[in-house]
């Protein structure tokens, strides 16, 4: 049986998506046992609508709630009672517990996993890693995108070898492809940081190096993971999911706009919805912490009862494949190998 704990109240939907995110998924999986961490009274309401295995459910009273507008590191010292919190000491203190949910605050999210949870031996910093849907129907994971903005070498090198493994373990890719965010393909592009680290990868034998990438062909599917600092990974994140955003608004705007368009949107109607399925986030899950001793993973903080169920899934997943241990066993192989 997998335990997961999920924070009840964290997110724009709560508890309402957070709730029936969790029930599908606990009707999906027989081997899943899930923890609520939240307002018991509120909590029971929203669980009263649906039908479950009511053994392999428990909640955990925790009236407090930590919002975005709350300093991060304040916030995980001081509100004790909140909900993520709650969260944090049960994936900490119980060792059946193997992985924790959430999308409420990302700072919030990121401190705890350091403060509360603590790096697996060898890693110099935890990465957050989230994914994005390719043209060919595939995924692409972005490590990191926002929990180092000053990174080294190593720090790269090491986010190259924990990424692969969570594309493999989590979602069957086998011999990941992956690249260096640059400025260019060539090997000689880019600020010193990057020319190391691609000597660095290119070196090593845990990871499947194809070269640099720019930022462009991102999701073009020719690679299944980016390797970055946590300043460009999150401009590269933020860019392409607002640039696709826009985009659907400007087809909307453009079948809206005469008689005729809306005819002609009308019968592309199926192939529309199919494109804006492919670009939602909710059909995806979150972003993991990578390089903790626990899984984590942080859902958007808009996120519908769907994307829940998707993170959820993430995080049963990682521990059905062993994630952490493979991460472990991953960073201290690259610890032994000799340098050059």
């Amino acid at each position: 049986m997998i335990k997961i704990v999920v924070d009840g109240f964290g997110g724009d939907r709560s508890p309402m998506a957070n709730v029936e995110g969790t029930v599908k998924a606990l009707n999906e999986n027989n081997d899943l046992q899930i923890i609520l961490t939240g307002d018991e009274n509120i909590l029971n309401q929203e669980l009263a609508k649906y039908n479950y295995d009511k053994t392999r459910l428990e909640i955990v009273h925790a009236p407090d709630v930590i919002s975005c507008e709350d300093k991060p590191t304040e916030a995980i010292k001081q509100k004790k009672e909140s909900s993520l919190v709650k969260a944090y000491d049960l994936l900490k203190q119980e060792d059946d517990v193997k992985g924790l949910v959430s999308i409420g605050s990302t700072g919030a999210v990121l401190v705890g996993s350091v403060l509360k949870i603590g790096r697996v031996k060898g890693v110099k910093r935890p990465a957050f890693c989230p994914i994005l849907p390719t043209m060919n129907n595939s995924i692409v994971g972005i490590c990191d995108s926002g929990a180092n903005v000053d990174c080294d070498p190593i720090n790269l090198e090491q986010f190259a070898i924990m990424g692969s493994l969570y594309m493999q373990k989590t979602y069957g890719v086998k011999n990941p492809r992956v690249a260096l965010l640059n400025i260019g393909t060539e090997e000689t592009k880019g600020d010193m940081l990057r020319k190391e680290t691609y000597e660095l990868i290119k070196n090593n034998e845990q990871i499947n190096f194809v070269g640099n990438m720019e930022s462009r062909d991102l999701l073009t599917g020719a690679y299944d993971l980016v390797v970055c600092d946590g300043f460009s990974g999150n401009v590269l994140l933020k860019s392409t999911e607002g640039t696709a955003m826009e985009l659907m608004k400007l087809l909307k705007k453009s079948f809206m706009s005469s008689f005729k368009n809306k005819m002609g949107a009308l019968l592309l109607k199926k192939e529309v919805m199919n494109i804006k399925n492919m670009m939602d986030y909710n059909n995806y899950g979150g972003g993991v912490m990578l390089g903790v001793k626990k899984i984590i993973v942080k859902g958007h903080g808009s996120s519908k009862s769907n994307a829940i169920y998707h993170c959820i899934q993430q995080a049963y997943n990682m521990e059905k494949n062993h994630l952490v241990e493979a991460i472990s066993e991953g960073i201290a192989k690259n610890i032994e190998q000799p340098t050059e």
